[in-house]
């Protein structure tokens, strides 16, 4: 790859400028297309109570009536094509459906009951299409592997974000660009400050977005969540009976548990064998007499002697709740609630419903969709800018690298505490390094 020449340095300082500058380029060009997909997705995902009501429209109604059947008719109706239920959605309006999530075969769906007659409207297979969306926007689509490339990609927003805001800020008599100015589109300057003030303002939103990801990382999300858990700032102590959550294998934790709460799960009392089965309907009968608000998700363990789990799917943090029953005696096994969460885990919570667009109402949804098109006008600003000053005949038009310690020192200031706090960012930035070594070298 050949380099467009450049100017001689006037001093140290742009020397550093030129580094940053150079890291800013390479981390954009690597980064930007997964973060745009994730931008896309999750600007989706912000919006799908709407999309599910759009797409599920003909499944989802259902005639309201003066008294629900049995939940147990519910499954029933559900598992009538083979499989086993592993969780029913409550919803809290009563012109819709229960959803009932049936395992068959290593594979899932999500049957549409009428919660009055227990008709069978119909089955989506999987997940349903924010099913898709969530495994688009999580990578998991492609693999659980791949969740890893998310972790890395949030990291490296970060680091987009601190050296665009190196690059922006104001030096010697340059005026920083706060209002884009009036000027021609055929012109790479009206790009840039297009570039530039949609960083500054965005910048914000987009860490935020990038740090409250990472908790459902694979590598980061689960060591964190361990420190959290072991330091006492987590969900409450489970009882000694507790167990991580199972139900088959490779399955994710109850919906709506959240996410400080997924592998607290308990185990019922006794031992049922050759007495009384365990039912949803005596569940949810116990669900009313607590008075856990609807919606709710009532995850069925596929081991009798674990407790069901009654989770509120509420849309702030502090109205979090999980009731765990025992399916037999309908006796209360663990109460959690909100009040009850460690600093740690409040934190996350918060952070998350925050990040989903829920916390706030619409002008939580309105920021948080702000950020994800910020990220799309960032993306499309910078290959506008890289086409407008990319070399006459080859090369990607990165900008040079500067010699001198002042120049790596900008840069390893920048970069080095994020990798540190990002270990898997860490790890890709050395080979970045590597690799921005070999082709140096390859060039002299």
């Amino acid at each position: 790859m050949s380099q467009t020449p450049s100017k001689p340095a006037r001093n140290g300082l742009s020397d550093a400028y030129r580094a940053v500058w150079r890291w800013h380029f390479y981390a954009g060009l690597f980064v930007m297309p997964v973060l745009m997909l994730m931008a896309l997705t999750g600007a989706m995902y912000l919006f799908k109570p709407e999309i599910e009501d759009a797409v599920y429209r003909d499944m989802a109604v259902v005639q309201p009536a003066a008294r629900t059947v049995s939940p147990d008719r519910w499954v029933a109706s559900a598992e009538r094509n083979g499989g086993t239920a592993s969780s029913v959605l409550v919803s809290d309006r009563p012109d819709r459906a229960v959803r009932v999530t049936v395992r068959q075969d290593g594979e899932s769906r999500i049957a549409f009951v009428d919660p009055y007659t227990a008709a069978l409207n119909g089955t989506v297979q999987g997940e349903g299409v924010m099913g898709v969306v969530q495994g688009l926007h999580s990578l998991t689509l492609l693999g659980k592997p791949f969740n890893i490339l998310v972790e890395i990609v949030a990291g490296w927003a970060v680091i987009l974000v601190a050296t665009g805001i190196f690059l922006w800020w104001p030096r010697r008599r340059d005026a920083a660009v706060a209002v884009p100015r009036a000027g021609d589109p055929a012109r790479r300057p009206f790009w840039r400050d297009l570039h530039a003030v949609t960083g500054l303002y965005a910048g914000g939103v987009i860490v935020f977005l990038a740090l409250t990801g990472m908790p459902w990382s694979a590598v980061w999300g689960d060591k964190f969540l361990n420190v959290v858990r072991e330091s006492g700032l987590g969900r409450p102590a489970a009882p000694p009976a507790a167990s991580p959550w199972a139900h088959g294998e490779g399955h994710d934790a109850p919906a709506g548990v959240g996410w400080t709460m997924e592998n607290a799960v308990m185990h019922a009392n006794g031992d049922h064998s050759g007495h009384v089965m365990p039912s949803l309907s005596r569940v949810i009968r116990t669900a009313r007499a607590e008075d856990v608000p609807l919606p709710y998700t009532v995850s069925i363990p596929s081991d009798p002697t674990l407790a069901y789990t009654v989770a509120h799917a509420a849309v702030r943090a502090e109205d979090a709740r999980s009731l765990y029953v025992d399916g037999v005696t309908g006796e209360v096994k663990a109460d959690i609630r909100w009040s009850q969460f460690g600093v740690g885990a409040k934190a996350f919570e918060w952070g998350i419903a925050v990040h989903q667009g829920t916390q706030y109402g619409w002008a939580n949804r309105i920021v948080m969709l702000s950020g994800c098109i910020a990220v799309w006008l960032l993306g499309i600003s910078g290959l506008i800018m890289w086409w407008k000053r990319r070399p006459a005949r080859s090369g990607l038009g990165a900008p040079t690298a500067p010699p001198g310690p002042r120049a790596r020192a900008a840069v390893l200031g920048i970069v080095l505490p994020l990798a540190v706090l990002f270990p898997l960012t860490g790890l890709s930035l050395v080979a970045a390094l590597a690799l921005d070594w070999t082709i140096r070298r390859v060039r002299r």
